[in-house]
């Protein structure tokens, strides 16, 4: 498969395996899918590796399914580099070796080609006192601003790409207002996305118009220094103090975030405490943050084991003014086949730290199986992107590919054993298993499942400009542009629009033809529609 274009460049210069001196050894994406699947087939029983080689290949083949940028560029390389792209590390201990020790932490693993989170509510506000110097704490604000320089100006991810990291603060901290309005000054943090940690309790007090107090724990607790991790309800449940620092209106924080992220486009908020309730691990395993695209909450040592079904790739007899009809079967014979390729990943990575190896190999199993191009598949199914159709299309879809990710999963644990920390009881009762038929979650119940975790919709920026469709669940964000360039002024079509337009030119441009509402951009979505997929 030969590709042109963007689609090159972006293979070349991050996916394609390079000599030392940088220079791409493979030329083409088949030998990449070649590499993958062979590295991948390695972890297989010694008489099954040739066939699971070959089911690798004809997953990836054409794109159908593409691997995380991880597994892309390092699975087969003999580097040693993750093939995870994010991490998230446990929230720094309250001092200053605990703050440089996560930092360390966070360089080891960017300079690996991984993206990491971190939550620093941990950190004492700025001007509490800080005894053993007789000084005052410039809060995590401010030590957030090292984290991002580290990010934005040392770190080179895998030799591809820049640092990538996600800071967040909950929503009770006494530095909120700052860590919200900080990134408005735009010399300020600019290496790192931030996120705001939202509680149902804050939420309720935002529907009321109450008052919301500000809060730390007691420093002067003889068990702060061990016991104090970021977890304000897990601290009070110990029975251990804390101390209002300031009470504001709950409205004034949420206006405060409102505003924000219309000037400056961040923060972003995560509904960490609902999160908890329905993720299949809270039985043993607390989300504390999300990655820096803020796809996936993890845990302290959580990893994003990624991959997306290419959906334009399922859509066959497409023409130009016909529309194409989706192959849902082939869709769930390449669910199947990813999800045991993700999972052999699990047994891969070389896990630079123990603790990512205890929380992933040795706990979790966790992956994230995503799709891309779903914008384009809308397209060419003429389905217009936000209507009723649409909703009732992308229903069937997901719901068939979270159905069958866990039925293989569940085969695949037959075989070869669940995660370590199943519990039956425990797991099918998560908030997310009481939404699966219960065919299945007795098909859990009773034959296990191999990974925790399963699905996940990452933004696919890169391997979805490398794959030729559009990102993830987003719509075509324009059809038609003007780029500049030394040589002047060029009009740029996107393809499928392109190959329409062709068509239809005279019509078109005569001003006799609209071009059909299927085709519609992201500038053209009413916010509801856009919300609604």
């Amino acid at each position: 498969m030969q590709l042109k274009g963007i689609s090159e460049k972006v293979f070349l210069d991050r996916y394609s395996l390079k000599d030392k001196a940088g220079n791409a050894l493979e030329k083409t994406p088949d030998e990449m899918w070649r590499r993958i699947a062979d590295a991948v087939a390695e972890i297989e029983e010694p008489g099954g590796r040739k066939k699971w080689a070959k089911k690798f290949y004809d997953a990836m083949e054409n794109f159908k399914y593409v691997p995380g940028g991880r597994i892309l560029a390092g699975a087969g390389t003999g580097y040693s580099v993750t093939y995870y792209n994010c991490f998230v590390l446990p929230s720094p201990q309250d001092s200053r070796q605990g703050i440089l020790k996560t930092l360390g932490e966070m360089i080891e693993i960017m300079a690996r080609g991984g993206g990491v989170g971190i939550n620093l509510s941990t950190l004492r506000p700025r001007g509490e006192r800080v005894e053993k110097v007789n000084g005052f704490s410039s809060g995590p604000c401010n030590w957030a601003e090292i984290f991002s320089l580290a990010t934005r100006d040392i770190i080179q991810q895998g030799g591809t790409r820049r640092g990538a990291l996600m800071l967040m603060l909950w929503d009770w901290h006494p530095d909120i207002e700052e860590f919200i309005t900080v990134k408005q000054d735009l010399s300020r943090i600019n290496g790192a996305n931030l996120s705001v940690a939202i509680s149902d309790s804050f939420m309720e007090a935002v529907k009321k118009d109450e008052d919301w107090p500000l809060i730390f724990p007691d420093k002067n607790d003889p068990d702060y220094d061990t016991q104090w991790d970021g977890d304000i309800e897990s601290w009070k449940a110990l029975g251990k103090k804390i101390k209002v620092l300031k009470v504001v209106k709950a409205r004034k924080i949420w206006d405060l975030i409102a505003e924000a992220a219309w000037k400056s486009a961040e923060p972003g908020v995560v509904f960490l405490e609902r999160y908890n309730k329905m993720h299949n691990n809270s039985y043993w395993n607390k989300i504390i943050c999300v990655n820096p695209c803020g796809e996936e909450g993890l845990p302290g040592w959580g990893v994003c084991n990624l991959g997306s079904i290419n959906l334009t790739a399922f859509v066959k007899g497409y023409k130009v003014d016909k529309p194409g009809e989706f192959d849902f079967e082939a869709l769930s014979e390449t669910v199947r086949t990813a999800v045991r390729l993700q999972d052999n990943v699990v047994d891969m990575d070389p896990y630079v730290f123990p603790g990512i190896r205890k929380t992933q190999l040795e706990g979790e199993r966790r992956i994230g199986l995503g799709t891309m191009g779903l914008g384009d598949t809308l397209i060419k199914l003429h389905i217009r992107y936000g209507s009723k159709k649409s909703l009732e299309f992308i229903e069937k879809v997901y719901k068939q590919i979270a159905h069958e990710a866990y039925i293989a999963s569940s085969d695949n644990a037959k075989e070869k054993g669940s995660f370590k920390m199943f519990n039956a009881n425990k797991f099918i009762k998560s908030g997310f298993m009481q939404t699966l038929p219960e065919d299945i979650r007795k098909k859990v119940a009773e034959d296990g499942i191999r990974n925790s975790v399963l699905l996940m919709q990452a933004p696919t920026g890169s391997t979805s400009l490398m794959s030729g469709t559009t990102s993830g669940i987003e719509p075509v964000y324009e059809f038609e542009f003007t780029r500049r360039d030394r040589l002047g002024e060029h009009k740029i079509r996107h393809y499928l629009y392109d190959e329409w337009y062709k068509k239809h030119q005279a019509e078109v441009d005569s001003g006799d033809l609209d071009r059909p509402d299927y085709f519609v951009s992201a500038n053209d979505l009413s916010p509801e529609d856009h919300v609604m997929v």
